[in-house]
């Protein structure tokens, strides 16, 4: 175009004035792009991130001291042959309830019988002999007044009398043995309970030099539960127990107090009931006390079985206007426990704390906060001690509510007997809590 133009190439400095507008616009552009640039890139802080507080849920609650423990049958017998003899027949079903007295097992009664005929007739042989020697006395007695017989012969006619009642005595008791030993063939149950299955097979020679066990019987109900109590523990209840009956209290005021107990496969304490005895001295090789617990076990398909593992809690003391949080607001450091709250000017503030017990999947303050504190229940993640944050404010009577509908849907899902994982309500605090 420029070549063409003859107007322009007479005019040559034009060229190069049109050049430097051009450079001139384009140095312009590239400072208003520079300064928007600039514009864009100014920082902005984040806003403060969103957390959800609640105050903690006040409630009156029971201090328990929680323990592991075993069932054990509240008694258990063997059932010996106490005569040797063949098993002649098994009268009862294997696993079924037993009476008192029911019968149970046979043994050969026929020797045992023929014992008991044998010595009837010579208990009967001896009674006549001694009726013979009483007449014989009583002639020896008249003839002595008359002086027909002399002192000696009344003197022998007595002692054939003593000896002759000495000898029926003897076959009395021989009898009374022999009947002892043809009842034992009918083998009985001496109490109540369950009865196990048979040990030995019908045809078997029982009882020859040793007691033969056929059998056994155990009582499901009331069923026992043994679990041992740390000195601490130990100090702790006795100290609660005592405020609570005095000084006074019988011993057995201080023995029998309430306890419940749970499987591991339960949800909670559903077993109730109390203490009945307790050792006289803590093991000075383990510093534990042995504490026995009786709970009522109902039904033919009882609920507890021996040698059962449980968990046991013991109620010491009824605490009064406790706070109580989520279990998800509490976090751990160096420091130990601590809850995070916010303050009224929406700054974070850590407060260490106390834990005590777990109730209903809330866990209880013993110190560190107040009724009227706001703890941050979720978005702990997100919050920092000193920053600011926006609080929403929710019930933790909601939380509660929550955890035990959780709880709920927990157990329904253990009802194929499969087992949960994760803290119960009744789970103990651990050893950070103390």
């Amino acid at each position: 175009m420029l070549g063409s133009n003859p107007e322009l190439r007479r005019k040559p400095g034009l060229r190069g004035k049109s050049r430097g507008l051009s450079l001139l616009g384009g140095a312009f552009g590239a400072l208003l792009f520079l300064a928007a640039c600039e514009e864009q890139n100014t920082y902005a802080p984040p806003p403060p991130p969103t957390v959800t507080v609640a105050q903690p849920l006040i409630r009156d609650v029971t201090e328990y001291l929680e323990f592991s423990g075993t069932t054990a049958a509240y008694a258990r017998v063997e059932i010996p042959a106490r005569v040797p003899g063949v098993l002649q027949a098994v009268h009862f079903e294997i696993g079924s309830e037993v009476s008192k007295g029911d019968l149970l097992f046979t043994i050969d009664p026929q020797e045992y019988d023929a014992s008991v005929q044998a010595t009837e007739a010579e208990l009967a042989r001896a009674q006549a002999v001694l009726s013979e020697a009483e007449k014989t006395l009583g002639r020896a007695r008249t003839l002595i007044q008359r002086g027909n017989i002399s002192q000696a012969s009344l003197d022998e006619a007595e002692a054939n009398y003593l000896s002759a009642e000495a000898e029926v005595l003897v076959r009395e008791a021989n009898l009374t043995s022999a009947r002892i030993d043809l009842g034992y063939t009918q083998v009985t149950a001496p109490m109540s309970g369950r009865v196990g299955r048979n040990l030995v097979d019908v045809g078997n020679l029982v009882g020859q030099g040793s007691a033969t066990v056929l059998t056994d019987i155990t009582v499901y109900d009331p069923i026992h539960v043994y679990f041992e109590v740390n000195e601490r523990d130990l100090l702790r209840a006795i100290e609660r127990i005592r405020s609570q009956i005095g000084e006074g209290g019988s011993a057995r005021d201080q023995a029998n107090f309430p306890i419940e107990v749970g499987l591991t496969t339960e949800e909670g304490y559903p077993h109730v009931g109390v203490t009945d005895f307790t050792e006289s001295q803590v093991d000075p090789n383990t510093g534990t006390l042995q504490v026995r617990g009786v709970l009522e076990n109902p039904g033919k398909q009882p609920a507890l079985l021996p040698g059962l593992f449980t968990r046991v809690r013991v109620p010491i003391a009824e605490r009064a206007a406790m706070p109580l949080v989520s279990e998800n607001a509490v976090g751990f450091d160096q420091s130990g426990r601590y809850l995070l709250v916010v303050n009224d000017e929406g700054i974070v503030e850590k407060r260490t704390v106390t834990l005590g017990q777990l109730v209903e999947g809330l866990r209880v303050i013993e110190r560190g906060i107040d009724p009227s504190d706001r703890v941050i229940v979720t978005g702990v993640q997100r919050a920092r001690e000193g920053i600011a944050v926006q609080a929403e404010e929710i019930d933790m009577m909601s939380l509660l509510l929550s955890a035990n509908g959780a709880s709920a849907s927990e157990t329904g899902r253990r009802g194929d007997g499969q087992r949960a994982t994760g803290d119960s309500p009744g789970a103990a605090p651990d050893a950070a809590t103390d």
